[in-house]
């Protein structure tokens, strides 16, 4: 049964499907998570009620994925045995560290930057993977592949200077959105390592947890409030955003799990492409979103990723990639 499995989960048409997912739920995030602040009243100086919401979210996420595990599983599932470190590990980067910056960062960059400068991820996860945790080798295209990403980037935040000012540029906007990439791809890597002694989908669902009621906590002592709410709209977005990390982020563990690293995260071009479109559809940003600079950043980021990660010819798979 295990050998089957792991032979449909490395079929380049499965990853094509549920990677394409994945990165449509997540281009999906930016737009609904500033619906989200209008919807419940949150100001972007809010930081504790930003903080708040991201708790619930990932809290919300969390009990979905363990309680879907459960069922599947009839009998709850708890976290196994001599798992701490690893859910400590994933909670702090995956859920803590980067969604702090990003959501503080969302309340203050456009969707549409959002969205492009999340495409840097795969970047950095290639950097990681590389240079700290040794599952690739790096090589000249994948540094070129890095430059291309890079430019698209500085273009895109560069005409968003030309165009409106250079207080439409941020750190605590675009700045945080890019930090928050730095630690998404450490907790890729993170869970490439931890998954070859624990369950994937378990380790998720609770890093999910520990993260979501830590932030939750946080904003919670320092004054944030979520009372502001103003019908079922809002609570079904929120149960909307917890239902996209609970999925997303399972999925794409269990695909690490199963593949090298590149061959998941090239997929990740797709990323900032749906959140575009679902920005300029969503948030009204199609000016931005379909202005030449920004259609240029995306090609540029695009062309960045497939050079990073189009392999090579002969090139042996590590063994640390055969989980």
């Amino acid at each position: 049964m295990e050998k089957s499995k792991k032979i449909d989960l490395t079929d380049m048409r499965a990853i094509l499907l549920a990677a394409g997912l994945c990165c449509f739920l997540w281009g999906s995030a930016a737009p609904a998570i500033k619906i989200g602040y209008h919807l419940f009243g949150i100001d972007s100086t809010d930081t504790p009620s930003i903080l708040m919401f991201a708790g619930v979210r990932f809290l919300l996420a969390g009990f979905l994925v363990i309680f879907y595990h459960s069922m599947v599983n009839r009998h709850w599932i708890m976290p196994p045995k001599g798992s701490a470190k690893a859910i400590c590990g994933l909670a702090l980067n995956q859920t803590i560290f980067q969604y702090v910056f990003y959501y503080v960062g969302v309340s203050h960059a456009s969707g549409v930057n959002t969205a492009i400068i999340t495409g840097t991820n795969v970047f950095f996860s290639m950097l990681c993977a590389c240079l700290i945790f040794r599952y690739e080798t790096m090589d000249l295209g994948k540094m070129v592949g890095c430059v291309l990403g890079f430019m698209g980037i500085a273009i895109v935040n560069l005409a968003g200077v030309g165009l409106k000012g250079v207080s439409s540029i941020s750190f605590l906007g675009e700045g945080f959105v890019l930090m928050a990439q730095i630690f998404y791809a450490v907790s890729g890597s993170l869970v490439k390592k931890y998954a070859r002694d624990f369950d994937v989908v378990t380790l998720s669902g609770y890093q999910f947890m520990a993260g979501g009621g830590v932030l939750f906590m946080i904003g919670a002592f320092c004054g944030g409030s979520l009372s502001e709410g103003t019908g079922p709209l809002a609570y079904v977005l929120l149960l909307y955003l917890g239902f996209l990390s609970a999925v997303a982020y399972t999925l794409w563990g269990v695909l690490l799990k199963y593949n090298p690293v590149s061959r998941v995260t090239v997929f990740g071009f797709m990323n900032p492409v749906f959140g575009v479109i679902l920005s300029a559809i969503l948030l009204g940003e199609k000016g931005q979103a379909f202005n030449g600079s920004t259609l240029a950043a995306l090609a540029l980021v695009c062309m960045g990723i497939y050079v990073v990660n189009r392999e090579k010819k002969g090139e042996p798979m590590k063994e640390g990639d055969k989980t």
